[in-house]
């Protein structure tokens, strides 16, 4: 295995530890605002937006997330 594969396989097992401690704080109700703000701001910089497959793991972290969309506020204003 290259160096550049051995890199990879660890960023993308530390990119998984990262997101399951961020779903299972936010879980448990131990997510405090700067723990939500990193989790936003994590789902933004992998690109992750509403388009995602049921199966994936940042799914989850985007369903259990206490923001609401800016079409929900859009829907409310009109409502």
């Amino acid at each position: 295995m290259s160096n550049k594969q051995q890199l990879e396989d660890k960023f993308y097992q530390l990119q998984e530890m990262l997101t399951d401690e961020f779903i299972e704080r936010i879980k448990t109700g131990d997510a405090e605002p700067s723990l939500l703000n990193a989790a936003r701001q994590y789902l933004k910089d992998n690109s992750i937006h509403a388009s995602l497959k049921q199966d994936d793991r940042l799914q989850d972290l985007v369903s259990i997330l206490p923001f609401k969309d800016d079409e929900d506020d859009q829907k409310e204003a009109i409502q």
